[in-house]
């Protein structure tokens, strides 16, 4: 299994893509989202070896970062979990082109030892532990929802982003729909002020903080808690099914938003209609400007992108994602031809 990268705080240099030295290799940077850092580090990897005269860099910074650096244009692709929003859009100095790469799973995680028992969690019980109002492991809340399990009567420690974070995008959308009180106090952004809790930088260091702080609870994308080992629950769904996030669950909660895609491929997965999917679900999107300055790292980046929607699909599984519907795929593909090249 592939081991994901340290996410880097450092901006990534001005240099966006283009020649490499006075060879023919072509280096693209991009930058942004941890949430997809393992399969995009697989993907870019497995790209240089068909194409060797081809390199593209990613550095993990968070999907604010990205989106940011995307419009100062000092990458040359970005990447993020959460969507750019209207003004954004109009902040950057060209149309942006927003393309779904893989489907993935937001997970609550937590440690407590000496517990055994798998937590179920529903939606407005998450948010309440996030807005400070649940404070112990015993809540009558949890206990509701765990019949039988050892609970403690100990502090619960709530882990979240300190950076602005597609993860975070994914996981307060997801609780904003199921509470409005969390809508009112948080709200739906990469960035939120927090009620509660201490901050770890990406996907890696929520994961740190949990497995270090015992009677902690965090969230992470699916991967990350696979990899730590760190315990992670089961969320009721919108159909009453509490369901634990697999490759399948996440796939069904992409079904329904298949068949009624936006153009612009902007959508909300998160607590989606029908029997086994998972709610915290979502798309993660590479953002590639339509008219590229630089026409040579434009061709690449489209036809690194047919082999990620099509080839690259394939390692979703053992890296903890689902593939992308094909219904999906299929637009994704007629959309790529928008990005001028010549």
């Amino acid at each position: 299994m592939l081991t994901a990268c340290g996410g880097a705080t450092q901006p990534v240099p001005a240099n966006n893509g283009g020649a490499a030295g006075s060879g023919q290799a072509l280096q693209i940077n991009g930058a942004g989202a941890t949430f997809p850092n393992p399969i995009y580090s697989k993907w870019f990897a497995e790209y240089n070896k068909l194409h060797p005269e081809i390199r593209i860099n990613y550095q993990s910074i968070g999907s604010g970062g990205g989106i940011q650096q995307l419009t100062n244009q000092t990458v040359f692709f970005g990447a993020t979990d959460g969507p750019m929003n209207d003004e954004q859009l109009k902040a950057a100095p060209g149309p942006i082109l927003h393309l779904p790469t893989v489907l993935g799973a937001v997970v609550p995680v937590y440690n407590i030892p000496g517990l055994t028992d798998e937590l179920k969690f529903t939606g407005p019980v998450l948010a309440d532990i996030y807005l400070g109002k649940i404070k112990k492991w015993n809540d009558p809340a949890l206990a509701k929802l765990n019949p039988g399990a050892k609970l403690p009567a100990t502090d619960v420690t709530v882990v979240h982003r300190s950076d602005g974070s597609g993860t975070t995008y994914i996981f307060v959308d997801y609780l904003s729909k199921v509470s409005p009180e969390f809508k009112s106090q948080v709200g739906v952004n990469t960035s939120v002020k927090w009620p509660a809790g201490v901050g770890g930088k990406g996907n890696e260091g929520v994961s740190g903080l949990v497995t270090q702080t015992p009677g902690s609870i965090g969230y992470v994308e699916l991967i990350y808690a696979l990899q730590s080992k760190i315990a992670f629950g089961s969320v009721q769904n919108a159909a009453g099914e509490f369901v634990k996030a697999s490759e399948n669950a996440v796939t069904r909660a992409a079904d329904s938003a298949a068949a009624t895609m936006p153009p612009d491929f902007r959508v909300s997965i998160t607590n989606a209609p029908g029997a086994g999917a998972y709610p915290i679900s979502s798309f993660t999107w590479i953002l590639l400007y339509e008219d590229p300055k630089d026409k040579a790292s434009g061709k690449a980046m489209v036809d690194f992108m047919r082999w990620a929607l099509t080839d690259g699909q394939k390692y979703c599984a053992d890296l903890g994602y689902a593939p992308l519907p094909a219904a999906v795929i299929m637009l994704e593909q007629a959309a790529l031809a928008r990005i001028k090249v010549s």
